[in-house]
């Protein structure tokens, strides 16, 4: 009777569909909802499980709906990557991705981010920032280490005079201690004479 009970428990559990396990997306960058400044040069989103190295996509559109992915698409452990082309209008721009991963059902989903171009763009060159100059900053800074210097000279002096101080006085107790024990000696031997 046992044995049917069991055998029967297992046949449902086998006859049972079994659900396929579903990879979730930990994060993504830009994120979902962000408002961006600056361009980014790629997006990224990344899921829980490891991907596979095929057969995932990931794509990004401008406001118009025109591509503006570089369709360079990387995959690495759980994360996926695309390249950007340079990012020039301003608006909301949607991310569209199907990840894959072994034994598991695909996940696929969208968000957007919003874009705002600034109002002139201008050659990504580095520009001098004359606010800021490196000599006035090392002329303080070694302004700073030089009183740190000196603080701790005069620290040291006065460690050391306080040492010479009590060993003296150490010294000084010790001589009246031998002094007293000498004279205490002496003055016993002489009354028995």
């Amino acid at each position: 009777m046992k044995l049917r009970l069991i055998a029967a428990t297992a046949a449902i559990f086998l006859a049972l569909p079994t659900s396929a396990f579903a990879n979730t997306l930990t994060s993504s960058a830009p994120s979902a909802g962000e408002v961006l400044e600056v361009a980014p040069n790629a997006v990224s989103v990344v899921g829980a499980s490891p991907l596979q190295s095929d057969g995932n996509q990931l794509s990004v559109v401008d406001p118009k709906g025109s591509p503006v992915d570089d369709g360079s698409v990387t995959v690495a452990d759980t994360s996926l990557v695309v390249g950007l082309k340079p990012l020039t209008t301003s608006g909301i721009y949607t991310v569209t991705y199907t990840l894959l991963a072994a034994g598991e059902s695909p996940l696929q989903g969208s968000y957007t981010f919003l874009f705002n171009a600034p109002a002139t763009l201008s050659p990504a060159t580095a520009t001098p920032n004359p606010t800021i100059s490196k000599t006035a900053g090392a002329t303080s800074s070694s302004h700073g280490a030089a009183i740190f210097v000196i603080v701790i000279f005069l620290l040291g002096c006065a460690v050391l005079l306080f040492l010479i101080w009590y060993a003296r006085t150490l010294w000084r107790q010790m001589r009246r201690k031998k002094r007293k024990a000498s004279h205490k000696k002496s003055a016993p031997s002489a009354r028995h004479e």
